[in-house]
């Protein structure tokens, strides 16, 4: 079993860049509490403090985004001025990153009093409530995933995420380039950003500056995208299958079977691995290509080398 780089994680999330990232997704807009944009969200979720306005904050939540839909505002526009003022101050005073208000509503007077006042950022969103905690929800995991890089170019190969990996020069690039010809996209060429999702799906990606261009020895730089249409290139894709490219040398024994399973640890997660010597006159681009067909198989419950196996077997035992 083989592992990847060091793991990276961001452990909070100033709401300036929560904005940056996330306004335009979320429909988010700065309604009140401009001096508030560098208090943090801590946990990467969202919390909705109804029992909070009621002064109930045992177990209450308030590393998180705190979300007002349309009960909690109506709740609040059926107390007196000082109970709004008592509630939304304690509420304030749990150190809560910011207030979130769903709908599109309007916030009260009293809670823009209270926000300039104590710096703490109002946003506002037209969005549903629920759609909007789904939607932040996923933002923000995506936001504290814990994430990697490997060295190594990752590939869509008839749906199969595909990580090629190898020392530099082994020939990443023209597998990948081989693979393009034949249909298929890229996500990253040789650095690949990698980030664990919901503690259990890695998503691969490749830095936005160099997203869709890949470096060719003798070559140089290409644009995927220009050469080959716009299908080629795929913004990020889950990885399924981690391809090593290896030297051969004399002492190599190669896996002739395939009923071994090895797997390539990356963020905690273990992928199936397969590694694949390099020589001269071999088609590594359609060794690949098949390898990632036949984890596709593996997949779906058929095993070609465990059913070849007990074919063997089969026949060995009724041959006695």
């Amino acid at each position: 079993m083989t592992a990847a780089k060091p793991i990276k994680k961001i452990d909070s999330l100033s709401i300036k860049d929560f904005l940056k990232s996330y306004s335009d997704h979320l429909k988010l807009e700065l309604v009140a509490g401009h001096r508030g944009l560098r208090r943090v969200i801590r946990e990467g979720s969202v919390n909705r403090p109804s029992l909070a306005l009621t002064g109930f904050f045992k177990y209450f939540a308030n590393k998180r985004l705190q979300v007002l839909g349309a009960s909690e505002m109506k709740y609040l526009r059926t107390l007196d001025k000082d109970t709004q003022r008592k509630r939304l101050s304690e509420l304030i005073d749990q150190s809560i990153p910011c207030l979130v208000i769903a709908r599109n509503y309007r916030p009260l007077p009293i809670m823009k009093e209270i926000a300039e006042a104590r710096g703490l950022p109002i946003l506002r969103t037209s969005m549903i409530t629920m759609n909007f905690i789904n939607a932040a929800t996923l933002s923000l995991d995506a936001a504290f995933a814990p994430s990697t890089s490997e060295h190594g170019t990752m590939m869509d190969i008839k749906g199969m995420g595909t990580l090629i990996r190898g020392s530099s020069g082994i020939g990443k690039s023209e597998c990948a380039l081989a693979l393009i010809e034949r249909g298929h996209s890229i996500v990253a060429d040789d650095l690949t950003r990698i980030r664990l999702l919901d503690e259990r799906e890695l998503m691969a990606s490749s830095a936005e500056l160099n997203q869709g261009y890949m470096e060719c020895r003798g070559i140089g730089i290409i644009n995927v995208g220009e050469m080959f249409g716009v299908r080629s290139i795929r913004p990020e894709k889950r990885i399924d299958l981690v391809v090593s490219l290896l030297e051969l040398t004399p002492e190599v024994q190669e896996d002739r079977t395939g009923l071994d399973q090895d797997y390539f640890t990356i963020l905690g997660i273990d992928v199936p691995h397969i590694e694949i010597y390099v020589r001269p006159g071999r088609d590594i681009a359609r060794i690949v290509e098949v390898a990632s067909m036949v984890q596709a198989l593996k997949r779906l419950g058929h095993d070609p080398a465990r059913d070849f196996n007990d074919r063997l077997i089969d026949l060995m035992s009724t041959s006695k």
